[in-house]
C-alpha cells in the first residue's frame, strides 16, 4: 500500500484533502486510538493511516449509506470492484437513472451503486431529500473514472481493523482518553440562509447540535484528548469555541449546488487553548 494509493474512495463536499497539512500539524505523531465521528469521506483519516500514526480506529457516521460503504470495502472489496466494472461497462445517462433507482440485495451491490452515483452524478454530491433517497441529476463527463482497483483495495487494507458505526458523535468519541486523538468534522454551520448545504444525509444539523458539539469538545479537551475541529467561519462558530484557539484557514471548495459558493472561502480549525505556565 503506497501513499498515493491511499487516498477518498469518495468525493464528499466539504472534503479535507487540501487543508490536510494544517489539521495533520495538530494532531499527534503517535495515537492509541483515532477517532473521527463524521467521516464523510475520510480524507483525515487516510492520510493517518498512510503515515500509520494511530494504533486503532474508530470511524463513524450518522449516514448509513456511507458506513455501508466503508464496511462493503472493508470485508468484500472484490465485490464491490467486480459490480462496478459491470456500472462502468453499461455507464450511459439511461444507466446512471437507472441505477439511481435501483434498490439492490447485497452490501457489495449497495455500496457499488452509491461509488457509481458519486462518480458519475452532478459536480461530484451527495444529496438526499428529507425522504433519505439520493436525487443527483447525471453528470455528463466525457471519461469518470469509475473503477479504481488501486485505491479501493489500499482502502480495503486501511479499513482492515477499523471499527464501523452508525452513531451520534457524542457516543461515537466516548471513550476517547488522553492518549487518543479526535478529528470533528460536523456539517458546517451555514454563512447565509441561502448557503445551507448539509443534506449528507436526512437528519438535520442545526445550531441544538452544534452548541451540544462545543459542549463536547470542551469535554474532549478537558480529558486532555487532542482534539480538532473544522467549521464555517461565523459569527455562531466563532461565539461557540471562544474558550478554545481559532485558526483562519482558506479552503478552495469545488463542490457545491450553488457555483456562487465556490471557490476560496475562509473556515476555522478549532483546537484547544493550551494553558499557560505560570
Amino acid at each position: 500500500m503506497t501513499r498515493s494509493d491511499l487516498k477518498p474512495i469518495l468525493k464528499w463536499a466539504g472534503g479535507k484533502r487540501q487543508l490536510l497539512p494544517q489539521i495533520l500539524a495538530h494532531l499527534p505523531a503517535r495515537i492509541a486510538t483515532y477517532f473521527e465521528p463524521f467521516v464523510g469521506g475520510g480524507a483525515v483519516f487516510f492520510a493517518l493511516a498512510a503515515e500509520k500514526r494511530f494504533e486503532r480506529a474508530v470511524l463513524s457516521d450518522q449516514n448509513p449509506d456511507l458506513i455501508e460503504v466503508y464496511r462493503a470495502v472493508q470485508t468484500d472489496v472484490d465485490s464491490v470492484i467486480e459490480r462496478l466494472q459491470q456500472h462502468q461497462a453499461n455507464h450511459s445517462e439511461a444507466e446512471y437513472y437507472r441505477v439511481r433507482e435501483a434498490r439492490p440485495r447485497g452490501r457489495a451491490a449497495r455500496a457499488a451503486r452509491i461509488l457509481y452515483l458519486n462518480r458519475t452524478g452532478f459536480n461530484g454530491l451527495y444529496r438526499v431529500n428529507r425522504s433519505g433517497e439520493f436525487n443527483v441529476p447525471f453528470g455528463r463527463y466525457k471519461n469518470p473514472k469509475i473503477v479504481d482497483e488501486a485505491r479501493l483495495r489500499a482502502a480495503s487494507r486501511a479499513l482492515a481493523d477499523v471499527e464501523l458505526s452508525v452513531a451520534d458523535f457524542e457516543s461515537a468519541c466516548v471513550a476517547a482518553g488522553a492518549r487518543d486523538a479526535v478529528y470533528l468534522d460536523p456539517p458546517y454551520l451555514p454563512v447565509s440562509a441561502s448557503a445551507n448545504f448539509a443534506h449528507y444525509h436526512s437528519a438535520p444539523f442545526g445550531i441544538a447540535e452544534h452548541s451540544r458539539l462545543a459542549r463536547a469538545f470542551s469535554a474532549l479537551a478537558k480529558r486532555g484528548v487532542a482534539v480538532v475541529l473544522s467549521n464555517s467561519d461565523t459569527a455562531d462558530t466563532r461565539r461557540l469555541f471562544d474558550a478554545h484557539k481559532i485558526e483562519t484557514v482558506l479552503a478552495r471548495r469545488a463542490i457545491n449546488s450553488n457555483s456562487a459558493l465556490r471557490g476560496s472561502v475562509p473556515e476555522i480549525l478549532v483546537v484547544p487553548q493550551r494553558k499557560r505556565s505560570r
